[in-house]
């Protein structure tokens, strides 16, 4: 019986001992937690070559990066010898150190040691457990012999060393070597390494003024210590204990703070912290440098924040992100990163118009485009200068960044369809209706970023490298994003045939035009720097001089710069030629120089015959040069400006079949601009060849082959200001004569006003409403036209 119970008992315990045995396994374990450490960290910006950009304060207002792979040896080698001598050997708890430690506080009757191990230290720090028990230090050894099963030794050591208290609200080895010593642990000296292996030990030690001499007590005793293992000589320990305690904190690096503010925006949505840029750590100073040497000047004339981007064209990685100049201050709006704001394009997206053009084969560079003062549904461009040469080649109205050709040259390509081939090409911020912005879209009409804008410029390169290195073959993925982060790497090739935006010739022709574009300084400048970098340029100026801009690109770089204010307010002398281009300039000296240009695409381009003096298709009556041209160029239409002109057999007057046999006429080719186009050109050009004028028996069929009216044109509705004086201003009118000698009579609704000769402008005060205005000239030629008056009387 009594047998019978003890084996019921025992089997009763057994199964206890069972139970409790398979719970203290499972709390074994699993008593670690998934993550050691809740605590959010510092949002911190590395260059390409981990080098810190800047760094910001975690939301619990500590100072505490993100663990990195691999600390420094002599911070390893100084931390083990002050904390743990045995790491290396034990499995989470010291055995000997203990017994040491036990033994150390029997003979000094109070606990002098505790005898905890890294692995214990970095257990109580994750578990935040402030008071020291012997229930906790229990708990600490036995989590962290589980700790060393799941980490190694060296991820041990890295999450100490990241999450360590340094003093104040410092936590972690980088943060500490930053805010002491303004460095990376990797450049730490043995000192500065002892100092602050043994400052987690006690941190309050570090506040200046509090218990110094023993901070550098305890460093020196740790020299000594690592003299004696050997691990340092007698002249570094000599050096190392001569060196001072570091003072109060030193502030992080702030080399690129818009893009630190710009991730760490956006890294709310990940699960990191740390972030490796493509930024070159060395350029992004000195263009930060240059940047705020351009701004100290541009500030005189209350111009205050200037932000610039270079990147690289193949990879598309930005090399250099200065957001804004700062010293602004925040009434300037210093905090604004103008790289992602939308800003007025001014004239920047000309060449874009310039190579869809090309692309579509409606124009050539020497196809001349008409540049007299135009109204287009009620909207009237007008040139910088205010001033017109009739007619001007494409090119050259790209060069001089002319609006007049521009406009007519939108107009003429289609609204619609630029407004599209702009979406396309990724400006994200035209996002309206077509109609929303009108034909001034490629004068300034629409706002875009100076990253987006800088994105394409340098697609457009990459483009044009690919189509050179791969055979006439193009990659989809050329036109994409610039990007700042090394973990977008270059997409895989996915060659093709046909361009994915531009082709290779149509980009070609708009950056050899864009080589040519006026210079901002002197002559002998230009050259200077002509000659150690090419480039294609652009510049640009928003309307009311709010917004300069200039981008840049060649072969290996693309640059974009913008200047102005953030709050919109224009400037007198806020061009882009004058306050954006010079900074685009010295930002490519900053970068390796070279002379290479993009090669030809001859594969891509053929040889057409050209009217040398239309830029068009020739006609047989055409002077001819035969150009290598973009294969869209034979979709060119032909000469439109030259013809076939009757003449008497004097040659001395213009002739028809009603007034003349045609056996007694000479036909002579001329090249013919209509009537107000002519009254430009002819100032610009001394060889143009004016008309015979018709004999008097000889009327013209058509009287705008003589004169046409430059302002106001059909249909017009005008406004008629009110001087300060309260007196109505006048408004000019003008007329062009293919004879300017010709005596005009003008009529304003029947009445007669008056008469011009050489130079046809008529000053009126017309009253609100409709009018009709008429013109006789001495030879009884006619020309009506009527227009509106706006406004208030």
């Amino acid at each position: 019986m009594h047998q019978l119970k003890y084996h019921k008992r025992l089997k009763k315990y057994s199964y206890v001992l069972g139970i409790a045995l398979i719970l203290s396994v499972g709390y074994y374990l699993f008593c670690l937690p998934k993550d050691l450490f809740q605590a959010p960290t510092s949002t911190v910006l590395e260059d390409r070559n981990g080098a810190l950009l800047g760094a910001r304060i975690a939301a619990d207002g500590q100072w505490r990066f993100p663990a990195k792979d691999s600390l420094p040896d002599k911070f390893i080698a100084a931390l083990t010898e002050f904390e743990d001598r045995r790491f290396f050997q034990h499995f989470g708890v010291d055995p000997i150190g203990l017994v040491r430690a036990i033994w150390q506080n029997i003979k000094a009757r109070s606990v002098v040691s505790g005898g905890s191990t890294i692995s214990m230290q970095l257990v109580r720090l994750s578990r935040q457990k402030g008071k020291r028990s012997i229930w906790n230090k229990l708990i600490e050894m036995i989590w962290a012999t589980r700790l060393e099963w799941r980490y190694s030794k060296s991820e041990i050591l890295n999450l100490y060393a990241a999450h360590a208290p340094f003093g104040g609200n410092v936590v972690g080895l980088e943060a500490a070597a930053w805010r002491y010593y303004h460095k990376s642990p990797k450049l730490l000296s043995w000192s500065e390494a002892a100092t602050l292996a043994v400052l987690p030990n006690a941190p309050a030690l570090i506040h200046p003024g509090r218990n110094r001499t023993a901070l550098e007590q305890k460093r020196n005793r740790l020299l000594a210590r690592l003299l004696a293992q050997q691990k340092i000589d007698q002249l570094t320990y000599e050096l190392a204990i001569e060196e001072p305690l570091p003072e109060k904190p030193l502030p992080l690096p702030r080399l690129a703070s818009h893009l630190l503010d710009r991730v760490h925006i956006n890294q709310k949505n990940q699960q990191v912290s740390r972030f490796h840029s493509s930024l070159q750590k060395d350029l992004q100073i000195q263009a930060t440098q240059l940047i705020q040497r351009h701004h100290q000047n541009l500030k005189s004339n209350y111009i205050y924040n200037a932000a610039a981007i270079i990147a690289e064209v193949e990879t598309g990685a930005i090399l250099a992100y200065i957001g804004n100049v700062s010293g602004a201050g925040a009434a300037h709006g210093e905090q604004v990163d103008i790289i992602t704001a939308p800003r007025s394009t001014g004239s920047v997206i000309k060449p874009l118009l310039y190579a869809a053009m090309l692309q579509a084969g409606s124009i050539a560079p020497q196809s001349l485009v008409s540049d007299v003062p135009t109204h287009l549904s009620g909207y009237r461009p007008e040139n910088f200068h205010e001033k017109y040469d009739g007619v001007v080649s494409a090119k050259r109205a790209l060069v001089r960044s002319l609006n007049v050709p521009m406009v007519r040259m939108l107009q003429q390509h289609g609204l619609e369809q630029f407004h599209f081939q702009l979406q396309q090409l990724g400006f994200k911020t035209i996002n309206k209706p077509p109609q929303h912005y009108g034909l001034p879209l490629v004068l300034g009409g629409a706002e875009v970023t100076l990253e987006d804008l800088t994105a394409v410029y340098a697609s457009m390169a990459r483009s044009l490298n690919t189509f050179s290195n791969h055979s006439g073959q193009y990659d989809k993925n050329d036109f994409r994003p610039l990007h700042f982060l090394t973990k977008h790497s270059k997409p895989p090739q996915a060659l093709q045939a046909q361009a994915p935006h531009f082709s290779a010739s149509a980009t070609w022709f708009t950056f050899d035009a864009m080589q040519e574009v006026e210079r901002p300084n002197s002559e002998g400048e230009w050259q200077a720097f002509q000659s150690s970098n090419k480039i294609a340029w652009k510049t640009g100026t928003s309307f009311g001089f709010r917004d300069a801009w200039a981008v840049g690109v060649n072969e290996k770089y693309a640059v974009g710069v913008w200047v102005g204010n953030a709050d919109g307010e224009g400037r007198p002398g806020l061009v882009g030629v004058k306050a954006a281009a010079p900074i685009l300039f010295n930002l490519f000296k900053l970068l390796p120089s070279t002379n290479d240009w993009f090669a030809v695409p001859y594969d891509e381009m053929t040889q057409l015959p050209i009217c040398k003096q239309s830029g068009y298709r020739a006609l047989a009556i055409c002077p001819k040069d035969t150009l290598w041209l973009p294969q869209s160029a034979t979709r060119l239409a032909s000469c439109p400006h030259h013809q076939w002109i009757h003449l008497d057999a004097a040659a001395k007057w213009q002739v028809h079949s009603e007034c003349e046999p045609i056996e007694q006429m000479r036909h002579e080719a001329f090249f013919v601009l209509p009537p107000v186009e002519a009254y430009y050109y002819k100032n610009h050009d001394p060889n143009y060849r004016k008309l015979p004028p018709f004999r008097a028996d000889c009327k013209p069929d058509e009287v705008n082959d003589i004169m046409q009216l430059i302002y106001p044109k059909q249909h017009t509705k005008i406004y008629i200001p009110t001087d300060i004086d309260g007196e109505k201003s006048s408004s000019i009118f003008s007329l062009a004569h293919r004879e300017p000698a010709t005596k005009v009579h003008w009529h304003l609704d029947r009445t007669y006003l008056g008469s011009t000769q050489d130079f046809h402008e008529f000053a009126l005060q017309p009253s609100l409403g409709n009018h009709l205005l008429t013109l006789v000239d001495e030879q009884g030629n006619r020309l009506e036209q009527t227009f509106e008056v706006l406004g208030k009387e």
